[in-house]
């Protein structure tokens, strides 16, 4: 049996010694018992082996703590290119993907004197590092490409998809790279399943629905890869009747979908209506996933549908009966009770979360809107103030335009009209037409027509395409106030602008599709 107390029975530094210790290391369940093999591995003269630490990264990888590992790289003193890669793969899992260049920059730097080259797992990792930060990251992407083809690299499957992915991730900044991506992948002599996914995906992250569509259609194998990237594509594209329809194909085309599938579809639900669908969909997972816990995640689309749909107690229902929270779990709630005329019962959750504490649940920016929200509907104005204070303190939350948004909006509503004129005054970043619409609602609620009259310039001076909703307020308003005078010079100065009155609309599901 491989224990840390059967150590002691093997000679120091020996050949046995280092293959029970990689043993030990491949059996490691936690990061308490990783740290005290480190310790063992240091302790031996083991520290420097490559083989080990590149065990030893490879569990920290998987329990997310960079931190250690880089802690054990860097006690290494002529780390090999395995070894290098592995941190590059640590590092890219991590928040700061762009730092592993800082390991690859010093790889090329020692390689020029000695042996430590980059290879292909090297740049695979590095593409995908440049993808997940952004487009930004272009650049250097761009320059990763022109080695790649120098060291004879290009012909590998696996980096022409990284290089498609790297293209397509920066494609929403710069057009030509969906361009770039697509030469690839029309010149890319073999391809598989996880190319064609990759190509799709880009074009669905540009916007280019009908492309994405055309590769779907032409695709010689899809699997439920294939139908998901679609089905996620199309309701971000607000497309989710077609979204919906997908699913329904799939089902026929005998694809299981798994559980991002089913986040996915209830997104479209949500975005929809469709409360039916929705249902059925929780029911589905119920039966399929019956004695397996659920992804966090899909329990939040689960919860985040209901609150669309309005059924607010089967969201909460939900949200009660679930395992494990993540933030997104608490957010979705107090929002979907705030929104609903429940803000007694967002503040009293809001305050469950501060207690429970857990870091995994800690309340975030997005929490503090709906939190603020709640308090402006339901008028607690110094409950609300107080709340603001605490994301700064507490939370060390910087404020964002939304949140002087909900300030200025629960001010009004209550009536301090001069109070959020103040704040809005005094505000560190520049205030926009939803900030001069959150006081003119106010002036809405309380008569005041001046200062709309007032607010509703100001609104024009900013942002003149977003006048015409807050015109029309005002008009009514004016007609409430019987300055039926005022209020003509309102509708004559929008007959002067081409302003018209947004048109009221619905949106319905029926047959797949939405109209």
């Amino acid at each position: 049996m491989l224990s840390l107390s059967s150590l002691a029975s093997w000679k120091p530094y020996s050949r046995d010694l280092q293959q029970h210790l990689f043993l030990m290391l491949q059996g490691c369940k936690s990061m308490k018992e990783l740290t005290r093999l480190h310790a063992k591995l240091v302790v031996n003269g083991f520290s420097c082996k490559n083989v080990l630490i590149t065990k030893l990264l490879s569990f920290c990888i998987a329990s997310g703590n960079i931190t250690y590992a880089s802690l054990a790289f860097d006690q290494v003193e002529e780390p090999n290119t395995t070894l290098c890669n592995q941190m590059i793969r640590a590092i890219f899992h991590g928040d700061m993907p762009e730092s592993s260049f800082t390991i690859y920059n010093w790889m090329r730097r020692r390689g020029r004197t000695g042996t430590l080259q980059p290879n292909g797992f090297t740049y695979s990792f590095l593409l995908a590092a440049c993808a997940k930060a952004g487009p930004n990251f272009l650049p250097q992407g761009e320059q990763l490409h022109c080695r790649i083809m120098s060291g004879g690299f290009d012909s590998s499957v696996y980096i022409q998809t990284n290089l498609i992915n790297m293209y397509a991730a920066s494609a929403t900044m710069r057009g030509e790279s969906i361009a770039k991506a697509h030469k690839i992948f029309e010149e890319m002599p073999q391809r598989n399943t996880v190319s064609w996914n990759t190509m799709l995906a880009g074009y669905l992250q540009y916007g280019d629905v009908p492309s994405a569509f055309r590769l779907f259609d032409d695709m010689p194998a899809k699997d439920k890869v294939s139908w998901t990237t679609m089905i996620a594509g199309c309701v971000q594209a607000g497309k989710s009747g077609q979204a919906l329809s997908l699913f329904s194909q799939m089902r026929m085309s005998q694809v299981k979908p798994d559980q991002v599938t089913m986040i996915a579809v209830l997104s479209a639900c949500a975005c929809l209506g469709d409360l039916e669908l929705g249902r059925w969909i929780h029911s589905h997972v119920c039966h399929f996933w019956h004695g397996r816990e659920c992804l966090v995640n899909l329990n939040n689309a689960l919860i985040h549908m209901y609150v669309k749909c309005g059924a607010i107690d089967d969201a909460f229902q939900v949200f009660t009966e679930m395992l494990r929270k993540s933030t997104v779990t608490w957010t979705t709630m107090i929002a979907g009770l705030a929104t609903h005329g429940y803000g007694d019962q967002a503040l009293d959750l809001f305050q469950r979360m501060q207690r429970k504490g857990s870091e995994n649940e800690k309340p975030d920016w997005l929490t503090f809107i709906a939190v603020l929200c709640a308090c402006s509907y339901t008028g607690r104005i110094d409950k609300g103030l107080c709340y603001f204070e605490q994301m700064i303190s507490m939370y060390g939350i910087r404020p964002k335009i939304q949140h002087y948004g909900c300030i200025v909006d629960m001010l009004s509503r209550a009536g301090h009209l001069n109070k959020a004129q103040e704040l809005i005054k005094t505000m560190p970043v520049e205030p926009n037409s939803a900030i001069w619409g959150a006081l003119l609602g106010g002036c809405w609620i309380h008569k005041d027509d001046k200062l709309a009259g007032q607010v509703i310039r100001r609104i024009m001076e900013l942002e003149p395409d977003q006048v015409a909703g807050h015109l029309v307020s005002v008009s009514n308003l004016y007609v409430a106030s019987m300055k039926r005078g005022d209020s003509q010079v309102f509708r004559d100065m929008m007959l002067e602008l081409g302003i018209r009155k947004p048109a009221a609309c619905s949106l319905i599901y029926a047959n797949g599709s939405n109209s």
